[in-house]
């Protein structure tokens, strides 16, 4: 697979004009550009680039979803909202709602926010990192599309669901730790595909209860309901699949039953006849203020020492690091940061059409030379 390598303002002025001319304005245009940017920043290409035209585009194109976001406060008390986002830009839901969340935290030492028809919000760590930033402990997570299967069972009924904590520390990068509670999420899958590779085995399960690795056909088995991803720790209970089952229905819960909204197969996304339909995601957001505990300097001291603990620790054979949440994330920043944001053939075509289709003229990308 051939990567090639983009220059950050380049595609970050090419993504935004995407958007705009998509119907999106332009402030969050600016918005829906950094969070999907982001993704790439921290290399995790499953919800970067990779998703700009099936996720967003092709969903604003298909009326899945609106590209003016009407960010509404249904119900709101000191420290606590709930928030409708109409089936907007999730990733302008999700910063509005977690904004909300840190100006509580700010005021009464803890805020949160559910948020409900929202839309696809891009990498949970995001919204966890705009609170650790700003000296609280972030905490949130987000109901999807039907893919996980219970334990013990075989139908994909639980979406990927991230449970994801953003916490200050004194290092050069928070913690932040952004998950699914399956084994793999489909992202990854779509980016295996797109790379024609195969989908490791154990971490698909079909209705039959084998396990799939072709991931072309694993995209297609999960719409189609004879497939599902398995949960962390896998198959049964000899891993504690039960764990990560467990994990992933509270995210459900919280997603949907705080706001009145909508879950399991009620996110599917298709119509009693078969028709695309819009999901109404649910998402929440909570923000810490860790001053309403301690000094945040003293906080974030003792966040260091446990990190840096943790990675002085003694190293497996064969194994001379240990990392710890947030870091693989940084470094993929600094080694990215001056040479761009790597784009594969896949997507690289895909840029192109885009422009093409939208006469954005102006844009030459690099791989075109």
């Amino acid at each position: 697979m051939q990567y090639v390598s983009v220059p950050w303002d380049f595609i970050n002025d090419f993504v935004m004009d995407v958007f705009r001319c998509y119907g999106i304005p332009e402030e969050d245009a600016k918005i829906c550009a950094d969070v999907l940017l982001e993704s790439d920043r921290r290399g995790i290409e499953s919800h970067g680039l990779n998703r700009l035209k099936p996720i967003y585009l092709d969903r604003i194109k298909g009326k899945i979803q609106s590209p003016v976001t009407n960010f509404e406060v249904v119900k709101e008390g000191p420290t606590t909202a709930v928030v409708d986002g109409h089936d907007g830009m999730g990733q302008v839901i999700g910063a509005k709602s977690m904004r909300l969340a840190i100006d509580k935290a700010k005021k009464y030492g803890l805020g949160m926010v559910a948020a409900t028809n929202s839309t696809h919000y891009g990498i949970a760590g995001y919204y966890a990192t705009m609170a650790s930033k700003d000296g609280c402990i972030g905490i949130t997570g987000t109901n999807a599309r039907p893919s996980i299967a219970p334990t013990f069972g075989i139908d994909n009924m639980l979406g990927t669901n991230p449970l994801t904590f953003g916490i200050p520390s004194d290092e050069p990068f928070d913690f932040v730790l952004d998950c699914a509670t399956s084994i793999v999420q489909r992202g990854t899958i779509e980016a295996w595909a797109r790379s024609g590779l195969p989908t490791p085995a154990g971490t698909v399960i079909s209705d039959d209860g084998s396990s799939m690795t072709d991931s072309d056909e694993i995209l297609t088995a999960l719409v189609e309901g004879t497939a599902a991803l398995l949960p962390l720790g896998g198959i049964g209970e000899e891993l504690a699949g039960y764990k990560g089952f467990g994990y992933a229905t509270v995210i459900e819960i919280l997603c949907s039953a705080l706001q009145g909204g909508n879950f399991m197969k009620g996110l599917t996304g298709i119509g009693a006849d078969g028709e695309k339909c819009k999901f109404h995601l649910g998402h929440f957001f909570i923000a810490i203020n860790v001053e309403a505990f301690i000094p945040l300097d003293k906080f974030k001291k003792t966040t260091g020492d446990i990190l840096r603990a943790l990675r002085n620790s003694r190293k497996a054979p064969g194994h001379d690091r240990i990392y710890t949440a947030g870091e693989k994330e940084y470094l993929a920043w600094l080694e990215r940061k001056e040479s761009g944001v790597p784009v594969n053939e896949g997507v690289q075509r895909e840029l192109i059409a885009i422009r093409d289709d939208l006469g954005l003229n102006r844009y030459r990308f690099p791989f075109e030379r």
